[in-house]
């Protein structure tokens, strides 16, 4: 199923290997927030440190503009690091030139080495072969464990695959296989659930998808979409109008395929606090919007998800950040929990709230990337796993 090279393929005794992680965590006032993907990163450390590697770890975290910005530095998250390991980790305070060739220099077999952000050089996400260069010139062998950075072709992700032997970190292989396998080899029923704001995002998904599910479930804000392109007035609510069209023909060719909500919650403000009222899907009154789908919706939506065999989700169903509008999204994550199918839940939000309500360890498999796990489920390419060696 995995057709790549990995680090269980290469000899790594007493090399320096440059790994691309992906630890864009959130991070405030030097602390970091949600530790999942320094974690997820763990098994392939510790096996070049076991295998006698010294480690030097890049990433990038969130967008600065252009340059370095003390806001965006990885050195909380290189200090967080030292303490899930329980040993030193060194930092250096840039990624490419004097600095990071200085700190990669000193460092010996069982260090690990964390370099500054990748985005603090602009060239980095035009995917700079210079930059590539130079990252390259610090070690002897690159690794990519970054799934959650795989769609991209920067400089760390794809451009360095070109300038040394190039093979896929653990977590990349567990993301590719459950995800690929869901898609390409699905235990039948398969089930993919699709939610979130916009239906534009995922229009290339759902494309995909049809040829390759037994059933869509739709909802979140992109089920406002369909319902305005079967001519229903959506009042106040999130509707692409640009999309409608596209909705559609997506409806007419997936015709008993797409499940859309059969209720609707209102509100009459965008809210937490917001007037609500649980309503047959219908005409959506003025002055009133649709923030998530009702409980009729996650009983039916839960009686396909319970007989399916594989189940992709991605995307809430509803505005899961107000609590009054995030049932519709917790049933269904109690609904998969609660199923027997191979389990892969990819993108920020849904992960999120499988973690919230506590039903993570019923999970076959969480994604560390929405985008990345996003791209495959439309059957697309992604760059930097494609850079790397084939088996």
């Amino acid at each position: 199923m995995f057709n790549k090279k990995t680090i269980r393929d290469i000899d790594v005794k007493g090399k320096k290997v440059l790994v691309r992680v992906d630890f864009n965590v959130p991070t405030k006032d030097g602390k970091v927030g949600d530790d999942t993907r320094i974690r997820a990163a763990l098994p392939t450390i510790q096996y070049l440190l076991d295998h006698g590697a010294a480690v030097i770890l890049c990433s990038h975290l969130g967008r600065p503009k252009g340059g370095p910005d003390p806001k965006y530095t990885l050195k909380p998250v290189a200090d967080y690091l030292a303490q899930l390991m329980g040993k030193p980790v060194a930092f250096a305070a840039d990624c490419v030139g004097p600095v990071a060739e200085a700190a990669a220099k000193a460092l010996q077999p069982g260090q690990v080495l964390v370099l500054e952000n990748t985005r603090f050089h602009p060239e980095e996400e035009k995917n700079d072969m210079g930059m590539a260069k130079q990252l390259a010139s610090l070690a002897d062998v690159y690794v990519n464990d970054a799934f959650g950075s795989a769609h991209r072709a920067h400089s760390s992700t794809e451009g360095v695959a070109h300038f040394l032997p190039a093979v896929a970190g653990l977590l990349m292989e567990e993301e590719i296989k459950y995800l690929g396998q869901a898609i390409d080899d699905p235990k039948r029923p398969f089930v993919a659930i699709l939610g979130g704001a916009k239906i534009s995002d995922k229009i290339g998904v759902i494309k995909n998808l049809l040829t390759k599910a037994d059933v869509i479930l739709i909802g979140g804000g992109m089920a406002n979409t369909f319902f305005a392109a079967q001519g229903l007035a959506m009042g106040d609510s999130l509707v692409e109008a640009d999309a409608v069209e596209t909705a559609k023909e997506l409806l007419a060719s997936g015709g008993t395929k797409l499940h859309l909500p059969v209720d609707m919650v209102l509100a009459d403000k965008f809210d937490a606090e917001a007037q609500s009222k649980t309503v047959p899907t219908g005409n959506v009154p003025d002055g009133w919007r649709v923030l998530d789908i009702g409980p009729k919706s996650v009983e039916a939506f839960g009686k396909l998800i319970q007989d399916a065999g594989t189940v992709v989700w991605n995307g809430p169903m509803g505005v899961f950040e107000f609590p009054r509008f995030a049932e519709g999204t917790y049933g269904v994550a109690k609904a998969v929990a609660a199923g027997h199918a191979v389990s892969v839940v990819g993108g920020g939000d849904s992960v999120a709230a499988i973690q919230q309500s506590g039903l993570a360890d019923k999970i076959t498999h969480i994604s560390t990337g929405g985008g990345a796990s996003l791209e495959m489920l439309e059957g697309l390419v992604l760059p930097g796993l494609a850079a790397l060696q084939d088996k």
